[in-house]
């Protein structure tokens, strides 16, 4: 499958080339236009439990759609949810993703899309709530982010502070801690209220516009 990403500055979508057989598949009603000898198919992506537990913990589509080169090669453009920018993301054994509510938007054929829970703490503290959207397996996996989306890469005991609102995705091993932004009358002052806070080895996402504005 070869892609490409256009009108990457202003409102981006996703134009993926398929060979007869091959397949892509996207949250539900992301696809915008398929050429002859696609078929645009709608499932549940890992099963009626998982699509239940996608849908009510993380806020997900329930249904997902899958668009494949049944009849041929062909060209199919797809569209993210919200304004901003589409990363392309590898994804192996070694390397999972978590990803904010929201942010996924398709993925190829390898690509296992999940949940998966924080802790009681982060869960009360963190915008996105007791449950992450976890990518596992192998594949490409295109996220999509509010405004621009920006990579911290941290070395070893390197670290970040990310206010919650802007976190995106980052990589499954990495170490990190909900605390407020600098005790309670800061936070107040500063309208940055909880922070994440990152430690390395690992990278990170971030969007430029606050999730939700």
């Amino acid at each position: 499958m070869k892609y490409e990403i256009v009108h990457q500055d202003s409102f981006p979508m996703l134009q993926v080339h398929l060979e007869m057989g091959e397949e892509i598949h996207c949250e539900r009603g992301a696809m915008i236009t398929m050429s002859q000898g696609l078929e645009l198919k709608g499932n549940v992506k890992g099963g009626i439990v998982g699509g239940l537990i996608r849908s009510f913990l993380t806020n997900e589509s329930f249904f997902t759609e899958s668009i494949i080169a049944s009849g041929g090669p062909g060209t199919a453009s797809v569209g993210a949810g919200i304004p901003g920018s589409i990363l392309a993301l590898e994804v192996t054994p070694q390397k999972s993703l978590l990803v904010e509510k929201g942010g996924y938007m398709a993925s190829t054929t390898g690509v296992e899309v999940g949940t998966k829970m924080q802790g009681l703490i982060k869960g009360f503290t963190s915008k996105e709530g007791f449950f992450l959207i976890k990518l596992s397996g192998t594949g490409t996996a295109f996220i999509s982010s509010m405004g621009a989306a920006h990579r911290f890469d941290l070395g070893p005991g390197e670290e970040l502070v990310v206010d919650n609102g802007h976190l995106l995705a980052w990589d499954e091993g990495m170490e990190y801690t909900m605390q407020k932004a600098s005790g309670f009358v800061s936070s107040v002052t500063s309208g940055e209220g909880l922070v994440c806070k990152f430690r390395g080895p690992g990278t990170l996402y971030i969007h430029t516009v606050k999730y939700g504005f």
